[in-house]
Parts: C-alpha cells; structure tokens; sequence
C-alpha cells in the first residue's frame, strides 16, 4: 500500500491547451500522454469547449467540485454531470464537448489504455465504516470532503484528495471517516490471459 499526498501531484496542461490537469498517478511511472497504460487525474474546467481526444482511450468522469456540465458525445443524448451524479463512462476517442452548467468545475478522471486495463470507479457515501475487499486489480481509494483513517495494518490517515494505492491481492481494508464526504474507489483490472 501507498498513500500519495495532494500537496505531491503534479500540474500540467492539458493536451489541447485549454486548461490544467493535476495528474494523481500514471502507469508506467513518467509515462506521458501518448504512452500511458492507465492514468488518473483532476481538472479545472472553467470554460465550455470540446474535450481533448485520446486514441484507444476509455475513459470516466465524476465531478467533484462546482455546479457541474453537461456532455455532449457523440452518438448520445447529453449526459448532465453534477456532483451528485454517479461517474460517467465514455469513449476518449469519440468526439466530446462540455458546456458547464453555471461557473467552473474540478473533475476527476480516469483513462485507461483499451485492450490493455480496464477500470471501474465507484462513489461511496462516507457516513461509517468502510470495508472494501481484495482484488485481482490495482486499487486506488480517493476522498473527498473529509479525512479517512486507515484501520487497516500500520493506523495512518489520508486527507481530501490523498489517495491510498493498493496493489493487487492487497489486504482487506477497513477506513473510518473522520466527517461526512465520498469516497472514490477505483479498480484497474488487467484483461485475462487468453488460453
């Protein structure tokens, strides 16, 4: 297990210039845009326009802060996104624009490189005890709006937007919220080897 802290992410702009993503973590390390095989970040989105589009690339969205945007990808209706909605899976390859709603928003976001890792995210209401089982997969806890205590082997805390990475087969994990927040659970899964 790994905790990564928010003070320790690293700003970049974003592949077609029209804003700055905090980027959480990359695989493999230092991987940049074009070769990347999964890779979690946040965004400040503050102006309306089309989406940065990433080859090969399925992705997912959930807002974290702000009064949220409307997508617009191609070949579906418009998705309203709000802090209050469950994140959105979509194509990074298909034509997207966002229009937001009212004033600028951070996102989270995570892309994954199709064929190689796919991935889940899941919201969690934090409100007591979390546990959160083993997987075959990586798994990367995020939250947000309050403190999260680690009961689990060596007691330690991650703050809002911290995130603990866990590798696969890693321990049964318990987390106990220090107030009322979300908590982000990410599962990157490697596909099966075919016999």
């Amino acid at each position: 297990m790994r905790i990564l802290r928010a003070a320790g992410y690293h700003v970049m702009p974003w592949k077609n210039g029209g804003g700055t993503t905090t980027e959480i973590a990359v695989s493999p390390e230092a991987a940049g845009l074009d070769d990347f095989d999964w890779r979690i970040s946040m965004a400040r989105v503050e102006t309306s326009g089309p989406f940065s589009s990433f080859a090969g690339i399925d992705r997912t969205l959930a807002v974290l802060e702000g009064e949220g945007i409307v997508l617009d990808i191609a070949g579906q209706p418009p998705e309203r996104l709000t802090s209050a909605s469950a994140p959105l899976a979509f194509p990074g390859d298909v034509p997207t624009s966002a229009a937001l709603i009212g004033g600028p928003i951070t996102d989270l976001n995570v892309m994954t490189r199709r064929g190689r890792i796919s991935h889940t995210v899941e919201r969690l209401p934090l409100s007591g005890e979390i546990r959160i089982a083993p997987t075959a997969g990586t798994t990367l806890l995020l939250p947000l709006g309050s403190a999260v205590k680690l009961l689990t082997g060596a007691e330690s805390s991650l703050q809002p937007l911290d995130t603990l990475i866990v590798a696969p087969h890693g321990p049964h994990l318990r987390l106990q919220p220090d107030g009322q927040g979300l908590l982000f659970v990410i599962q990157l899964l490697r596909p099966a080897a075919n016999h």
